[in-house]
């Protein structure tokens, strides 16, 4: 079981569930934030600071944002766009930084 950040987030990344985040699993996309699936450890920190509401319980998903569970774990695992493979699990967003790359369902999302 994860959290799941959905489409309020899209062009919003406020970064405010990065900075409470304890295990650094919420990593950064050119237009939203994905959180690992295999390094969140449920701790729910991040929920209650996100200004948008874009956090979820993955078993808590609003109707509309089903996608957005398979979406995050897509970011992982499957390559993005100027990437030859797949991020995987890095152990840790900071040493990466911004990836500057999004999955096909964030990057096709009408701009807000």
């Amino acid at each position: 079981m994860t959290y799941v950040i959905g489409a309020p987030c899209i062009d919003v990344m406020d970064r405010a569930c990065v900075d409470e985040c304890p295990v650094d699993c919420i990593y950064e996309g050119e237009r939203t934030l994905y959180i690992h699936p295999d390094e969140c450890v449920d701790c729910g920190a991040c929920e209650p600071v996100c200004p948008v509401e874009a956090i979820t319980y993955e078993d808590d998903l609003p109707d509309g944002q089903e996608a957005f569970l398979a979406d995050n774990a897509r970011f992982f695992d499957q390559p993005l766009p100027g990437r030859a493979t797949a991020l995987g699990s890095p152990g840790g967003a900071a040493k990466l930084g911004a990836i500057g790359a999004d999955t096909e369902l964030v990057a096709t999302h009408p701009r807000t």
